[in-house]
């Protein structure tokens, strides 16, 4: 079967934009018709017409294109593609200016122009130091001293000196940077793999590798990506632990540092998306509508942003961060029925953006559109979600899985599937333990279902209400508390003894706490 993810040219073609298609033939016979170019168009053509990469269909329907010289075609448009891009990239794009404005200052020694390219290199650091962007400043800082060291310019006294202190100093906070990002990105990757801790073997192996690596001097830091990282790492720390009030006050310093320099979210917009979507989480997971609400309107004018809108990947992002908050809004509020009319909206952005999606948030999306449909009473639905992650084979988000499959079993419990539910109470509970991610309150889950079968009809509420009075000895315990947080069996079991929808329930939860203001932060 074609798939369309596989070409990278393919990728490449499929995400261009009108304008960037124009500009790129544009681009392409700027010197003529030649006949390596009109191949190239023909190529590009036929990709772009293309719903699936399929090689042999393109081959059969443009006989001009020979197999033998497709992996050599493909290349030159890959190459011609992202020349023509570059010559239309956003003017505001810092990275792409100082890259520029190096390549000027490189052309201007090798004309031997010496003062006029360490003038050009003065305005690189200028520029660089402003926005924050010290591989830049080590690389101007690196090119003058190659020219002093070489040549005699004149340019300024002690100038040995001058530039010395200045190098120390940048690798000094390059040095910082670097630890503090390892550290970020190895605690995030342990999430995105894991999900929260699940043990107090978990949590040890956590804080020794986080007190391990965090540099002693970081609380010292001071400029802006020392300060990011930083934060991004004691972000992700606290979440992993549940650690949910030091988690937010992470994300707050994290948002707060973009407002303290409103510059920096034109060149860090991602990790500016990115801040504001964690507060948002920290928000919800403690139940903090009153701020909860202002920021996701907030966010979603923003998204609504030029800055927000300015290529690809931000719009992708903010995409998948408004969307997942609007859905959680839906879940602090009980009022599931109604996020249902979300459902197309993500499934259009979904298809629309299959090739730039990573597989992790399309399998957070599928995840929390299933807990919509079974807090809503659609159960039927809710399993057609579930089983989107459960038959995909994906090495990620292990907790993600196991709850999953728990959902699935309860959605099938829900419809009196009574013939598969011995299969999959033994198969999901197979699949939890292999993964070690069973805790207490799934070992009660899973005893209660068995017993489930043997139940009369007088029985059953009794047994409800005695799990759920087992289980609210464990909510708030902080390394059982990951159970609740990823399906809210409480609520769950409080419908099927009152006998009442589950958003019913919710609804009810979140009047009593958002009236008695429980959660302050």
């Amino acid at each position: 079967m074609p798939n369309r993810t596989r070409d990278e040219v393919f990728q490449l073609v499929k995400s261009l934009q009108k304008a960037e298609k124009r500009n790129f033939k544009l681009f392409v016979t700027r010197h003529g018709s030649e006949a390596e170019d009109l191949k190239v168009v023909t190529l590009f053509d036929a990709l772009d017409k293309m719903d699936a990469y399929d090689e042999d269909t393109l081959l059969r329907k443009n006989p001009a294109i020979k197999k033998q010289q497709l992996s050599n075609l493909k290349a030159q448009l890959f190459r011609q593609i992202l020349s023509s891009l570059r010559l239309i990239q956003d003017a505001n794009n810092v990275d792409i200016d100082l890259h520029e404005q190096m390549d000027y200052a490189k052309i201007l020694y090798d004309k031997a122009l010496y003062n006029q390219s360490l003038k050009i290199l003065d305005r690189i650091k200028e520029h660089a130091y402003e926005y924050h962007q010290l591989s830049y400043i080590l690389q101007a800082l690196t090119f003058e001293k190659k020219i002093e060291s070489l040549h005699i310019t004149r340019s300024m006294e002690n100038r040995a000196e001058q530039l010395a202190r200045e190098t120390e100093k940048v690798n000094e906070q390059w040095l910082m940077i670097g630890k503090l990002s390892n550290l970020a990105l190895q605690l995030y990757g342990w999430y995105i793999q894991m999900g929260h801790a699940r043990d107090e073997k978990d949590v040890l192996a956590v804080k020794a590798f986080f007190e391990t690596n965090l540099p002693s001097s970081a609380k010292s830091a001071e400029s802006f990506y020392e300060r990011l990282y930083l934060y991004q790492a004691h972000c992700w720390y606290h979440y992993i632990l549940q650690d949910f009030l030091l988690f937010y006050r992470s994300c707050q310093k994290w948002v707060d540092l973009f407002e303290q320099n409103p510059i920096m979210k034109g060149v860090e917009t991602v990790q500016y998306i990115k801040g504001v979507h964690n507060l948002l989480i920290a928000h919800f997971v403690l139940l903090n509508h009153e701020k909860f609400m202002p920021t996701l309107q907030a966010f979603e004018d923003f998204t609504h942003s030029e800055l927000a809108s300015r290529n690809t990947t931000t719009t992708v992002q903010s995409f998948v961060y408004l969307y997942i908050s609007k859905i959680d809004r839906h879940f602090m509020e009980g009022t599931f029925t109604e996020g249902l009319a979300l459902i197309p909206e993500i499934e259009e952005k979904l298809e629309a953006y299959e090739i730039h999606m990573d597989r992790h948030r399309v399998l957070v999306f599928y995840y929390k559109i299933a807990c919509l449909c079974f807090g809503s009473g659609d159960n039927e639905r809710a399993i057609e979600y579930l089983n989107k992650i459960i038959h995909w084979k994906v090495d990620l988000r292990t907790d993600l899985q196991c709850y999953a499959r728990l959902l699935h079993l309860i959605a099938h419990y829900e419809l009196g599937h009574w013939e598969l539910l011995e299969y999959l109470i033994k198969s999901v509970y197979r699949f939890m333990a292999k993964m070690q991610n069973l805790s207490v309150v799934e070992e009660e889950v899973f005893k209660f279902l068995r017993k489930s079968f043997f139940l009369k009809p007088n029985q059953v509420r009794g047994a409800f209400v005695t799990l759920r009075d087992k289980l609210l000895k464990y909510e708030n315990s902080p390394l059982e508390s990951r159970s609740f947080m990823y399906l809210d069996i409480i609520s769950w079991l409080e419908s099927k003894i009152q006998q009442k929808p589950v958003q019913e329930i919710m609804q009810e939860k979140y009047q009593v706490d958002y009236q008695r203001k429980k959660r302050y932060i």
